[in-house]
């Protein structure tokens, strides 16, 4: 029980034959094939790379200085381009 017997095997590539014709049968196992390389070659070839951290997100206090310090810088820039600018008046 949980095994296939022969008559099993037989069944299966006859409803395979059936299904997909006799012509197409070599270019399907061929195409499976590939592809189950394909798949063992990505999957041996992540197992030896390091996995990789994501990069670290900064704080949302570390946001907010960073924020802080731009717009000071902003504030300095606009104060002096208002001082080199003459006045209308």
């Amino acid at each position: 029980m949980g095994g296939l017997s022969p008559m099993h095997w037989m069944i299966v590539a006859i409803a395979a034959v059936l299904l997909f014709g006799a012509k197409k049968l070599p270019d399907t196992a061929r195409s499976v094939g590939k592809s189950l390389r394909i798949f063992k070659s990505e999957v041996t070839r992540s197992d030896q790379e390091e996995p990789q951290a994501p990069p670290a997100l900064p704080s949302v206090e570390e946001q907010a200085r960073q924020l802080e310090q731009q717009a000071a810088a902003l504030r300095a820039q606009a104060a002096a381009d208002a001082k080199d600018k003459p006045s209308a008046s």
